[in-house]
C-alpha cells in the first residue's frame, strides 16, 4: 500500500521533502501543469519503472504563465490540485510540487529566459510565439529545483518533447528525457486537459484529427504525397466552420523539415496536427513509417 505523497508548495518544503524521501535509487521528474488524466497517470507509472522501488518519483503541478500568449486560456485553464493528488497517490508519487507563480518567478518574470532555437517557431511555434521559450524556461527551472536523472513527458506534446531533449543534450543538464505514448479514449481521441472544454458535438468532431492521423500512417508506405492526401481526404469530411485544421506536417522524427518523400526503404517519420474544434486547440501525432511501397503504387 502506497503513502500520500508529499506536498511542497514552496522551494523549502520542496527540498524538505525531498530530503524525507530520500533514497538511494534515481529521481524521476514528471512536470505537469495538473488537470491530470489517465494520460498523466501513464507518465508516472513509466517514471516509477525508470527508477524502480529504491527511487523517488516526483510530480509538478504548476499552469506556467510564461508559454501561454495574450488571450489564450490561461484564466480557464482548470485547477484541480485535490483531485490531481489524488491520482498522484495512486501512482505512488512520493513529492508533488504545487508552487505559486511567484514561488517559481520570484520577482516578477524572469530576465534569463530560454531560447528553444529555429524549431520552435515552426508548427506550433508559428502559432503560437514565445511558447516553447515559456516551456523551455519552466522546465529548465524545475531541472534546477528538483535534480532529476529523468523526466517524463507525453508524446501528445511532440515537439515540447522534442525541443526538451534537444535543451536537456545541447545544454548539458545530464537529465534523461523520455518520451511515453500518447494514452487515447476506445475512439482514438487523445487524452487532454483540454478535452473537457468539448461539448458532446465538439467531442464526436474531435475525433477527426486522430482518423486523420490513421489514414496517413495507413498510406505512408507509398510515400509522403500519398499520406498527407489519406489525410486531408478525412479532414475534408468535416466542415471547416466546425474543424479549422491550423498544420498538418510529416517530419522526421527530430522534426526536420528535409524529409525524403519516397524512401527505398521504410523510414521513420512523425505526421503532426492542430486544429480548433469549437474553440479549444487540440494537437495530436502519430509515428510513420514512410516508403518502401513503390511496387505498391505501380499497382493500386
Amino acid at each position: 500500500m502506497t503513502s500520500d505523497p508529499l506536498l511542497a508548495p514552496t522551494r523549502e518544503e520542496l527540498q524538505r521533502a525531498l530530503e524525507a524521501r530520500k533514497a538511494p535509487g534515481l529521481l524521476a521528474l514528471v512536470p505537469t501543469m495538473g488537470a491530470l488524466h489517465a494520460g498523466h497517470a501513464s507518465l508516472m507509472r513509466v517514471a516509477r519503472d525508470r527508477v524502480w522501488d529504491g527511487g523517488q518519483v516526483v510530480a509538478s503541478v504548476f499552469v506556467n504563465p510564461l508559454q501561454f500568449a495574450p488571450g489564450e486560456d490561461l484564466d480557464r485553464y482548470p485547477r484541480t490540485l485535490d483531485a490531481d493528488l489524488e491520482v498522484c497517490a495512486r501512482e505512488g508519487v512520493d513529492v508533488v510540487f504545487a508552487p505559486s507563480v511567484d514561488e517559481v518567478y520570484p520577482g516578477g518574470d524572469p530576465q534569463v529566459t530560454v531560447d528553444p532555437g529555429p524549431l520552435a517557431a515552426q508548427l506550433e511555434g508559428a502559432s503560437r510565439p514565445g511558447h516553447f521559450a515559456g516551456v523551455l524556461t519552466v522546465v529548465a527551472t524545475l531541472f534546477g529545483l528538483v535534480r532529476p536523472d529523468v523526466a517524463v513527458f507525453g508524446q501528445k506534446d511532440y515537439q515540447q518533447l522534442a525541443l526538451v531533449q534537444r535543451m536537456s543534450r545541447d545544454l548539458c543538464l545530464g537529465v534523461e528525457v523520455v518520451g511515453a505514448e500518447t494514452v487515447r479514449e476506445a475512439d482514438g481521441l487523445a487524452l487532454s486537459s483540454r478535452n473537457r472544454y468539448l461539448d458532446a458535438d465538439q467531442r464526436r468532431r474531435a475525433t477527426v484529427l486522430s482518423r486523420a492521423l490513421a489514414a496517413a500512417a495507413e498510406r505512408a508506405p507509398y510515400g509522403l504525397p500519398a499520406a498527407r492526401w489519406a489525410a486531408m481526404r478525412v479532414l475534408d469530411e468535416e466542415p471547416e466552420s466546425e474543424v479549422g485544421l491550423d498544420y498538418l506536417a510529416i517530419r522526421t522524427p527530430d522534426l526536420q523539415v528535409v524529409i525524403d518523400e519516397h524512401p527505398a526503404e521504410p523510414t521513420p517519420a512523425r505526421v503532426l496536427i492542430a486544429a480548433t474544434v469549437g474553440t479549444t486547440r487540440l494537437i495530436d501525432n502519430l509515428p510513420l513509417l514512410l516508403g518502401g511501397g513503390r511496387a505498391a503504387v505501380a499497382a493500386d
